[in-house]
């Protein structure tokens, strides 16, 4: 499925501090790398820390979740039976975004069971899953409207299984939220669809598409399931671009899994070639030992360099660092800022078209 990069909602740490979750040192993946001596790992700190056999670095310990609205959107999540991106990706900053007056949650829609089997992706996998709840839209629509969300991102599991990859219902799921909370913003974070799959989507109309690429063309089959590349993702964004050319693009990309930055370099230029607007990144972090290993953990540092590359390169965001992730909600409030002035100039322009016209 195209979720967010895939991480792990941590345990206890220090101090009130939570550690994303891997596995222990010697459980599969590159041994080599993990049994490296420090010697022979590299220390300029703009490289990284290379070797699972490391401690994880303090930049990716997170708070622990908790409070009266976050307790609030779990309770709601679960009465209405919805699937939340942030719990089933085991996200380290549902502590951050389900929290405070302008709460950002990404609900997954089309059930929780994905026909792809992506090695960085901690959702469950079938060959066919379970036939889409009919009542889900309505379900999705009252969720959002109770919780008064200013921006919520829909995304989906990958159905293979279905004729139209569950598009049609997606698309419900976008009008449902708008009759019943006009003014959230809707992000969508979509499978690869092409053609008429994407056509049924984007008629829907939502604010910002957003559709992943994951990781650097190298490393796709590696890492995503082979039905996924690089090339098709790219088709998938700019065919949305083509049916809405007022929609706003978002790609995210994972890092860590053995990339050169050549390699993130050619594919920052590649998305904004699609005419991508919006760009996130951050680093891998491995579900389990059956998922594909860390190669390294990126500092803050270079981070901030490759912000500095994607701003370079034209995109109008670029949220990047180790906690990133592709529902990331810094982001999601400049995207929010960017569809209401266009919704603002648009209401404008047709108030104006309605005034009588005087003559001078």
């Amino acid at each position: 499925m195209e979720t967010p990069p895939n991480e792990l909602l941590a345990s206890a740490g220090p101090a009130g501090s939570a550690e994303p979750r891997e596995p222990e040192s010697g459980s599969g993946g590159d041994a080599g790398l993990r049994s490296a001596p420090a010697a022979a790992r590299p220390r300029n700190p703009a490289l990284g820390l290379q070797g699972e056999a490391l401690r994880k670095p303090s930049w990716l310990k997170v708070p622990l979740p908790g409070g009266e609205a976050h307790a609030r959107l779990k309770s709601l999540v679960r009465d209405l039976g919805l699937h939340t991106v942030c719990e089933q990706a085991r996200c380290p900053n549902i502590g951050e975004c389900w929290k405070g007056e302008h709460a950002t949650m990404t609900l997954m829609v089309l059930g929780d069971e994905c026909t792809r089997r992506c090695r960085f992706c901690a959702v469950k996998t079938v060959l066919k899953a379970a036939p889409p709840d009919p009542l889900e839209p309505a379900k999705v629509g009252m969720a959002i409207a109770a919780l008064n969300l200013g921006y919520v991102v829909l995304t989906s599991v990958d159905r293979d299984d279905l004729a139209d990859g569950g598009s049609a219902h997606y698309a419900q799921c976008i009008a449902e939220v708008r009759a019943q909370s006009p003014r959230t913003v809707i992000e969508t974070l979509a499978p690869d669809y092409r053609g008429s799959d994407l056509g049924t989507l984007m008629a829907a109309r939502p604010d910002v598409f957003a559709h992943n690429v994951e990781v650097v063309s190298r490393l796709q089959r590696r890492i995503r399931d082979p039905r996924c590349s690089f090339e098709r993702s790219l088709d998938t964004l700019r065919g949305a671009k083509t049916l809405d050319p007022n929609v706003f693009t978002k790609s995210s990309l994972m890092v860590g899994l053995g990339e050169t930055w050549a390699e993130i370099e050619v594919s920052l230029r590649e998305l904004r070639g699609a005419d991508v607007d919006f760009l996130t990144v951050g680093q891998y972090l491995r579900p389990t030992a059956q998922h594909a290993p860390v190669h390294e953990y990126l500092t803050p540092e270079r981070f901030f360099e490759i912000q500095k590359l994607g701003e370079s390169l034209g995109f109008k965001y670029v949220a990047s660092g180790p906690l990133v992730r592709s529902s990331y909600r810094a982001g999601e409030f400049f995207a929010a800022r960017l569809v209401r002035e266009r919704r603002e100039a648009v209401r404008a322009l047709a108030n104006r078209n309605a005034s009588p016209q005087t003559l001078p």
